[in-house]
């Protein structure tokens, strides 16, 4: 994707003083689609792949107690779940069955808890992602990925999701957009 492409997310970094991760990712409620880009050089990057989401069935918003999914700057703060057997269920971060035994569970399969990094947008008071539990994570029921149906977070598919968790680091930046990726 060229630079000029992703100047919002640049214009963000700069802002707050981020700078660019080898990985990139791009969220974009409009597609329900999330887009990984690895850096090529500077702000230059390179379309990997493209995966289906689902993002809020709120819609978008950055408030606490909304259940919509938060806009704007993040990074991927913490993994959880990696070397669990797929269909580990969580409940609060922790291991609570499979989803042989709950296959309506709400977050299966791993966890990537977010971290907004645009203060008083998504960031502290009552906008923190982070504070707010908003995760990218499984579900048991993936019949609705590809349309709005979350209670905030991003859903993906464990097919997606599993790989997705091994191989993108910690401090992973993510750009959560209304826009479509084009």
């Amino acid at each position: 994707m060229s630079a000029a492409a992703l100047q919002p997310i640049r214009e963000a970094c700069e802002r707050h003083g981020i700078e660019p991760t080898p990985t990139l990712l791009w969220a974009s409620v409009a597609d329900q689609r999330m887009a990984e880009f690895r850096q090529v050089a500077g702000w230059e990057y390179a379309e990997e792949r493209r995966l289906i989401i689902s993002t809020s069935r709120y819609g978008v918003g950055q408030a606490e107690d909304t259940n919509k999914t938060p806009l704007g700057l993040h990074r991927i703060a913490e993994k959880i779940g990696g070397g669990l057997p797929a269909g580990s269920v969580f409940e609060s971060r922790e291991v609570v069955g499979t989803v042989a035994e709950q296959p309506d569970a709400a977050i299966a399969h791993r966890i990537l808890w977010l971290d907004g990094l645009e203060p008083g947008f998504n960031q502290g008071g009552n906008v923190d992602t982070h504070a707010r539990y908003v995760y990218i994570h499984g579900v048991g029921d993936e019949s609705t990925l590809g349309q709005p149906a979350s209670r905030g977070c991003i859903h993906l598919a464990a097919t997606d999701l599993l790989p997705f968790h091994d191989r993108t680091p910690t401090d992973t930046l993510l750009w959560i957009s209304e826009a479509a990726l084009g």
